[in-house]
């Protein structure tokens, strides 16, 4: 559960501000879009598939950029 604790004297926006950070660095939007719908555990293991995918060609991209200079 996310807290702000507003001080004293500090407008609203701010602290409004402050809490809308604190929500999107916990995580709590991106599971609460995940929950939505349902998703099969066969299309959960083929989309984490290819994000696993997608990190390591990048690695190999990076580490070969960083070899070539």
């Amino acid at each position: 559960m996310v807290q702000v604790i507003v001080k004293p004297g500090e407008p609203i926006d701010v602290a409004l501000k402050r809490f809308k950070k604190t929500v999107m660095n916990s995580g709590i939007t991106k599971e609460a879009r995940m929950h939505e719908r349902y998703e099969k555990p066969s299309d959960r293991k083929r989309r984490e598939l290819k994000a696993a995918i997608r990190k390591f060609r990048r690695a190999r991209e990076k580490a070969a950029a960083r070899d070539r200079s």
